[in-house]
């Protein structure tokens, strides 16, 4: 038996806490996949799941399930440890990035005065897990859309970590409950109005870092099959889309924390004024995902070394002078 009274308290909060996100995520996915297929289905004209429950309700867990019941299998001349580490080493730091997110005032699981740090430098692990699976999986199109990934990722990653700096400037804090306090209540007050640029490209760097398109280059199905996974089935391949909406949350959360205020809002702050922020802006994910098409491989390395680099070198220049004078 083990004696709980002699677990550190930090150990018994991180566990429970954990609990807690592993739940969120798992229904988080339930949630995003029906979102995807009712929103492609109304954007596109063309029907969603009808078939099972009311209006499909019911279809994500039809397709979990299905998942589950799936065998996985090994493609031959596989690696088979890097191969099934890999939607581990993808799935795994997506649940650590949940834990210095403030839901709310007194809704965080741990507090730590790096943490927007802590979910950048956990975030980044995913593109080695995509490196893996499309070089494991002795596939040609797994290993081109791995090769994609690593370019496209060392690229948008460069401008995604600038466009942060401009906030740490204004904040002096890397602390996200700090960043958090120091903007009000009101959509006046939050730090978009003042950082709209550094706003725009790191929530346009979201979409190419989790790979949605218009920038899903790496799993560009009329071109690579499937990309990195296309050897995948069963929940090797649910581990990958778990982490993916996982990614796309905690992005989200990122964005609502730094720009849009956070748990901040006019009447009653709190988690829901958090998750109403997170969810629009994944709405939004997901309506461009189904109305743009997807954009060639040199438009979107230029796009990021020809302009977003420039700029957001610029805009910290125009901050650090403001923050100084």
């Amino acid at each position: 038996m083990i004696n709980i009274s002699h677990i550190p308290l930090p150990f018994i909060q991180i566990g429970i806490g954990l609990i807690g996100i592993l739940a969120f995520v798992g229904l988080n996915g339930l949630v995003c996949v029906y979102l995807e297929r009712k929103i492609a289905g109304h954007i596109q004209r063309r029907p969603g799941p009808f078939e099972v429950g009311p209006h499909g309700i019911f279809q994500p867990l039809a397709d979990a399930v299905k998942l589950v019941a799936k065998q996985m299998i090994t493609p031959k001349g596989a690696d088979p440890i890097l191969y099934w580490a890999a939607p581990l080493i993808s799935f795994a730091p997506a649940i650590v990035c949940f834990l210095p997110l403030p839901f709310g005032p007194n809704l965080q699981n741990i507090s730590v005065n790096i943490g927007l740090i802590l979910v950048l430098a956990f975030s980044g692990l995913n593109v080695l897990a995509l490196c893996l699976a499309g070089w494991s999986s002795q596939n040609k199109w797994s290993l081109l859309g791995a090769a994609r990934s690593i370019a496209q990722s060392v690229a948008y990653e460069i401008p995604l970590l600038l466009s942060l700096l401009p906030v740490v400037l204004l904040t002096g804090s890397l602390n996200l409950v700090d960043i958090t306090n120091y903007q009000g209540a009101w959509p006046w007050q939050w730090l978009v109005v003042k950082q709209p640029l550094a706003f725009i490209i790191f929530f346009i760097c979201v979409f190419a870092e989790t790979n949605r398109a218009p920038f899903d280059l790496p799993e560009a199905e009329s071109e690579l099959t499937a990309g990195f996974h296309t050897e995948y089935s069963g929940m090797g391949f649910g581990l990958f889309f778990l982490a993916e909406y996982s990614y796309m949350v905690v992005g989200c959360a990122l964005a609502s924390i730094l720009f849009l205020g956070g748990y901040q809002g006019p009447v009653a702050p709190g988690w829901w004024w958090f998750l109403l922020k997170v969810y629009g802006l994944l709405l939004l994910m997901i309506w461009v995902r189904w109305t743009y098409p997807r954009v060639r491989f040199d438009q979107l390395l230029n796009l990021t070394w020809k302009w977003f680099i420039p700029l957001t070198l610029i805009n910290i220049l125009i901050t650090a002078l403001v923050v100084k004078l």
